[in-house]
């Protein structure tokens, strides 16, 4: 089975506390009432509005341009005000199942910026996997960098009826997680990250996810319930960490065979560049190739059937490739071709 042909898995990743809409998107809009609000469809294909609430205007990010609209709605909905707190659960659900139209999966739950107490962060989880998990006819992915929060996570997940909920994510430095993804008897993304650090190059990478991957193995996880996520890194941080990434996928699906997963957050490769699309996609199509059969992506901005259709021909293609792969290091001719408005692919080039 050639890596093209493979069934690739979406865990649809924007149910998560830190995305932002900006406060100049024409989505943001002053409602008949004066208050300002995030418009949206809901599920009955109503048109409505998430409100702004007093604390989010008061809020740093608000205050640069920013609302936090994922954890707006939860603090909202979890309030039990209303009619805001209806307002807040429908655009929740709207979320979700525009993610599972689009071919998620997997719904990602992350909670970590609803707050910084540890204890309203478990509970906004159980909350939000209680309120989203009826829902939802895909499975939940618990996610969280604390083990606290995806033990309550899962707990909260255990009855669902879509089938064992995914732990995201268990790793060299939390290898107890690895005994919470037998209990619940579902899939496990291990990341490649050490006992005390993060990797910096692919055979770290690779020694380090192959270790995780062989403590799983021992406790009886199956390769076919194992998601193994190299970590990727922003380009414009490190020039070199494009075709590190991409060389551990290869040598993952080398060591492992076709029954293990190979995944990870698609769109962290293009943080503080322009034309992120782009770069995304060419990323995307560049993992595929490399072995990876799923990403951690948003589903309805980056249809991956449309991803696939894109014309690698381009010129601008070209350069999102010779930036991840290291042939433009510090994305030199990357930058200059965008000054120069050259890096918008044709409709007839993105499928």
């Amino acid at each position: 089975m050639s890596n093209a042909e493979r069934d690739f898995v979406v865990i649809g990743e924007n149910i998560h506390a830190t995305r932002v809409v900006r406060r100049s998107s024409p989505s943001v809009a002053v409602d008949e009432h004066g208050r300002e609000g995030i418009s949206f469809v809901d599920a009955q294909g109503v048109e409505r509005s998430l409100p702004v609430s007093e604390a989010e205007r008061e809020s740093a990010n608000y205050q640069e341009g920013r609302i936090k609209h994922v954890r707006l709605a939860v603090w909202t909905a979890m309030s039990g005000d209303e009619p805001d707190a209806s307002a807040a659960l429908a655009y929740l659900e709207a979320m979700a199942a525009g993610q599972i139209a689009a071919g998620a999966r997997y719904l990602d739950l992350n909670v970590d910026e609803v707050s910084l107490d540890l204890a309203e962060q478990i509970a906004a989880m159980r909350w939000l996997v209680r309120t989203v998990g009826p829902r939802a006819s895909v499975p939940l992915a618990i996610d969280s960098p604390n083990p606290e929060i995806i033990e309550a996570g899962l707990d909260e997940a255990a009855a669902g009826t879509s089938g064992p909920p995914m732990l995201n994510s268990a790793s060299l430095e939390r290898v107890g997680l690895l005994d919470l993804a037998v209990q619940s008897g579902g899939p496990v993304v291990l990341t490649a990250a050490g006992e005390s650090g993060i990797p910096g190059d692919a055979d770290g990478r690779v020694e380090n996810a192959g270790r995780i991957v062989e403590l799983a193995l021992a406790r009886g996880i199956p390769l076919e319930r194992i998601y193994v996520d190299p970590l990727v890194f922003p380009i414009s941080v490190d020039s070199a960490s494009g075709e590190q990434c991409l060389a551990a996928f290869r040598r993952l699906r080398e060591r492992f065979g076709p029954e293990i997963h190979l995944t990870g957050g698609m769109s962290n490769v293009s943080f503080g560049l322009p034309n992120r699309r782009l770069m995304n996609d060419a990323f995307l199509l560049l993992a595929i190739d490399a072995g990876a059969d799923s990403g951690i992506l948003d589903p309805v901005a980056r249809r991956v059937e449309r991803v696939l259709a894109t014309d690698r021909g381009t010129r601008p293609f070209q350069l999102a490739v010779d930036v991840l792969t290291g042939a433009d290091p510090n994305c030199r001719a990357y930058l200059k071709a965008h000054r120069a408005g050259e890096l918008e692919l044709p409709e007839a080039a993105v499928g």
